[in-house]
């Protein structure tokens, strides 16, 4: 796996081909309920199931849509005027849309997003400047 860049996936996911304002609030959309619903049904299941088969599943479901929370602070980062076309400038998206969207098949493993998010963290902090790929 090459190295997936948090902020750049959820920039790309949001621009997808065409830079479509509705599909950012969409992506938005998607990522804050695949971090709140889906961790919430993960653990409802987890907490609640009487074998342990239906346990694991509920924590690996829960663990997988953690990787939705970073995803969705970069997103909701990237809607302040100007941040996501910033974030792009200079970006082959049609190359950047291929190879993230191989890349993020990568959310299932349970809390990768969220560790590579703690990895990334320095990069895009204010003067920081983004890193590019």
């Amino acid at each position: 796996m090459g190295p997936v860049d948090i902020r750049r996936l959820a920039a790309i996911d949001m621009y997808g081909s065409g830079g479509s304002p509705v599909r950012r609030w969409i992506i938005v959309l998607e990522f804050v309920l695949g971090a709140t619903v889906g961790t919430g049904i993960g653990l409802l299941v987890a907490l609640s199931a009487d074998s342990l088969g239906w346990q694991i599943f509920g924590a690996f479901i829960a663990g997988a849509c953690l990787n939705y929370v970073p995803l969705s602070i970069h997103a909701l980062s990237l809607l302040r005027g100007g941040a996501l076309s910033e974030e792009l400038a200079g970006v082959d998206t049609n190359a950047e849309l291929w190879k993230y969207t191989r890349l993020q098949f990568w959310i299932a493993v349970p809390l990768l997003f969220v560790l590579l998010a703690f990895v990334q963290l320095g990069r895009h902090q204010p003067g920081a400047g983004a890193v590019r790929s």
